[in-house]
């Protein structure tokens, strides 16, 4: 899958579009306060990417398992310092509503664990490169 964000940015407008194999959803996103940059930092964005990659991989594993889940939440949690400085101490806690088998559907969020794409991308490191395109 080719994926892309992108961010137009000027005062008062805030204009994002994600991509995943050409197809195109916008997302709304408020300004700051002082109308440049959003109002969301990228801390955020990225925990709330683990939390929404997660989720996703809940339903289609569980699907796969025919495993009818009803709800799935999600908290993930991480620490930043300083400016230019990396996160650390990222955390998640999952709960799985089902009427399966506790046991399933703590194989269920074991295995998910361990498949999760955006997981395993952070968890092996990634090369983030600026280019002149």
């Amino acid at each position: 899958m080719q994926m892309s964000a992108s961010i137009k940015s000027a005062f008062n407008q805030h204009d994002i579009v994600v991509q995943t194999n050409g197809a195109s959803k916008t997302l709304s996103i408020a300004t700051k306060p002082s109308g440049f940059g959003s109002a969301i930092n990228g801390g955020e964005l990225l925990l709330l990417s683990l939390a929404t990659c997660f989720c996703n991989d809940i339903y289609r594993e569980a699907s796969k398992r025919n495993i009818a889940v009803s709800r799935v939440d999600v908290t993930v949690s991480g620490e930043f310092g300083a400016d230019g400085e990396p996160g650390f101490n990222f955390t998640y806690k999952a709960h799985v509503t089902s009427d399966a088998p506790a046991a399933e559907i703590d194989a269920l969020i074991s295995h998910t664990d361990q498949i999760a794409e955006v997981h395993n991308t952070l968890r092996k490191g990634i090369s983030v490169r600026l280019t002149n395109d």
